[in-house]
């Protein structure tokens, strides 16, 4: 597989200012296969440690803060040399708090080794507070469509989406099976094993198999590492996700999750699937202005699922609605729809999104692209109609230079509203800048 934040990794190596590296993001998502797959690059290779299957290497990070005697420890316990031309990985580092501290003493003392380290729960341990400006951070998410088409033999696809630089209608040629690309990539989502299993065997029943193990091995890590006091909770909103994306409004209510909740109950649970990477809060704004942060209005907001196909899988959707037309793109309100357009916007704009209502409308997703805040709509069909985001550009002519549509349309720019079909998301921060040149 190919997997587009080897990019960002590389430009980490040749960083003049680089500090040990932490990579976050959810269980399963593929950060230890990418860094052995980066690690190989190196001249020495890589070294992996990893302190949930070996807790007795967490000895050696308690008995000294000496870099260079832990590197030591390390290479005489694994067996395995370590070089400053060896990448060094240390693996599921959430199961190590003096291991994740150590990373301040190796760019202060050793900032000649390169160090990268991950973890599946590491939002937990960073939520908890940890030493600002001593390491890089980068974020990991579930493949994307470009990177699903990579992977399921579609390289052509790929290219030409990459390659389209004006805003005539995509040839049936290619939008055809690139529609039929991205009804595969609804079931089985960006998941790694999800998308291996599906680019080799095309057996939607494993696809839904391997799905369901994913989302047990979430539920288990609710019991094992949330507070106790928080787990059924934090289970109640896990569970009410499909029926928060539901509805017309898909603003969270509490009332959902369980008759006569209260915010103050449920917070930490939320916040503790958030902090997991399982979930993603997208917060509403109350005017389109810059920068967005200061607009957040936090009563309100939307969660979104990690992953598509994890969406459609905790819906028990079947796969069968694959083989019905759009239905898969409509289901449920379009919610799985809205949760693969999140899930493409927070990979490719540096500014989280937001999203703008003002009952009875409601613009999805509200962008900031350096200077210049975006309404978007994400719909799930072609027969679309543009009454909330008309409305928003109605009471905000001077903030909205551009607008744009995600749907089933053709692509197409009359000047002011930008039509792309929903498998160019990825694609999407270039065609801005085409379009506001």
């Amino acid at each position: 597989m190919e997997r587009l934040i080897l990019r960002d990794l590389e430009r980490w190596k040749e960083s003049k200012r680089r500090k040990p590296l932490v990579l976050r993001g959810a269980r399963q998502v593929g950060k230890t296969w990418v860094l052995e797959e980066f690690g190989r690059s190196f001249p020495d290779g890589y070294v992996r440690f990893n302190f949930d299957r070996n807790p007795e290497y967490a000895q050696f990070f308690q008995s000294t803060k000496d870099v260079h005697r832990i590197l030591q420890n390390l290479a005489m316990a694994s067996g395995q040399r370590i070089t400053k031309d060896t990448l060094i990985v240390f693996d599921e580092i959430q199961a190590c708090e003096e291991a994740l501290n150590s990373l301040k003493y190796f760019h202060e003392d050793a900032p000649e080794y390169y160090v990268a380290s991950a973890g599946s729960l590491l939002g937990l341990q960073l939520a908890g507070g940890f030493p600002v400006g001593q390491v890089d951070f980068l974020e990991m998410g579930p493949m994307t469509f470009t990177e699903f088409l990579l992977a399921d033999h579609a390289e052509n696809l790929a290219e030409y989406l990459a390659s389209v630089d004006s805003f005539s209608p995509i040839p049936d040629a290619f939008f055809a099976p690139l529609l039929e690309k991205l009804k595969c990539y609804f079931v089985t989502g960006g998941m790694p094993e999800a998308v291996s299993v599906w680019t080799e065997d095309k057996d939607p029943k494993e696809v839904d198999k391997v799905l369901s193990d994913i989302i047990t091995s979430y539920e288990s890590d609710f019991g094992k590492h949330a507070p106790t006091e928080d787990v059924p909770k934090i289970r109640y909103i896990w569970e009410s996700l499909p029926s928060q994306l539901a509805k017309e409004n898909k603003k969270f209510l509490y009332s959902v999750v369980k008759p006569g909740a209260r915010a103050r109950e449920y917070e930490n649970a939320l916040n503790w699937l958030r902090d997991a990477d399982i979930v993603s809060k997208v917060n509403r704004v109350s005017k389109p202005g810059l920068p967005l942060s200061a607009y957040d209005d936090l009563s309100a907001f939307k969660i979104y699922a990690v992953d598509v196909g994890i969406l459609r899988r905790l819906s028990h959707l079947p796969t069968t609605a694959f083989a019905e037309n759009n239905r898969l793109f409509t289901e449920f309100k379009g919610a799985l729809t809205e949760n693969y357009v999140h899930q493409a916007l927070i990979r490719s704009f540096e500014v989280p999104p937001r999203y703008w209502a003002e009952a009875p409308h409601e613009v999805d997703f509200i962008l900031q692209r350096e200077g210049i805040v975006i309404p978007v709509e994400a719909k799930a069909g072609e027969n679309v109609k543009a009454t909330s985001i008309k409305r928003y550009e109605k009471e905000y002519p001077g903030e909205t230079p551009i607008m744009v549509r995600l749907s089933l349309r053709n692509l197409s720019f009359d000047g002011k509203m930008l039509n792309v079909p929903l498998f160019m998301v990825d694609e999407l921060y270039r065609l801005l800048a085409l379009a506001l040149q």
